[in-house]
């Protein structure tokens, strides 16, 4: 039994769906200081760079292999030296899981409303273009994982959200009309416009755009500051 709502006009909405990362986590803040903590623990361990080139080159190398890639380091290291140093690596490892369990928290208003939602009796899911394992991960990591219906990852879909395939994924998972399913996420042209153009009503969360700088023009039914604004749309 659905808590019958309407929004936009008299479309009922039914089912909420979530990007993961900076929407429902600050992964940049995490990946950052984690990042950071990994450097200064090879410098530490005996590499030689500075600070500042290390992590450009670190910047360089997540831009071209992506914020998942698991072999980053490995990357690092043998643009540096040539070579992996096993010692060195395992020190920047070690700091780096450290940094990143600790910071591993969804934002401060997340769990609340996640409860209320699934109290009113939405349905709820997440579409992230992370690997299953590290969507899963997340999720355990910060206690969130029974909150969800459906969990769409890269692995599920086989595709990237910007192409619309993993939305269409989870309104066959859902069995809704794309109308009835609010997406929220962060960045525009990977969750806002895809989700919109499969018939999805959208949900801008400019709380998790500081990376980003100013964003205009998001297209989206509506922007929030803070996910509780969730409770009064829906």
């Amino acid at each position: 039994m659905y808590f019958v709502v309407y929004i936009l006009g008299d479309v009922m909405i039914k089912a909420v769906l979530f990007d993961l990362d900076n929407t429902l986590i600050d992964f940049m803040k995490m990946k950052r200081n984690a990042t950071d903590a990994a450097l200064y623990a090879m410098i530490k361990a005996g590499l030689r760079i500075n600070k500042k080139d290390g992590r450009q080159l670190l910047k360089e190398l997540f831009h071209k292999h992506g914020l998942e890639y698991q072999q980053i380091f490995n990357e690092f290291l043998t643009e540096v030296l040539g070579y992996v140093d096993l010692k060195i690596l395992a020190a920047g490892v070690v700091a780096y899981r450290a940094v990143k369990g600790d910071l591993m928290q969804p934002y401060s208003n997340v769990k609340p409303v996640l409860k209320k939602l699934k109290k009113r009796g939405y349905k709820l899911g997440i579409v992230t273009d992370a690997p299953k394992f590290q969507a899963w991960t997340r999720l355990y990591q910060m206690k969130l994982e029974k909150y969800f219906d459906i969990v769409v990852t890269l692995d599920d879909s086989g595709s990237l959200k910007h192409t619309g395939l993993p939305f269409e994924r989870a309104i066959d998972m859902l069995g809704l009309k794309p109308s009835e399913i609010m997406m929220v996420g962060d960045w525009i042209s990977r969750d806002i416009i895809p989700a919109k153009k499969v018939g999805m009503k959208t949900a801008l969360a400019r709380y998790g755009q500081s990376w980003q700088g100013k964003v205009e023009n998001s297209e989206a039914d509506r922007e929030i500051d803070d996910v509780r604004e969730l409770l009064k749309i829906l």
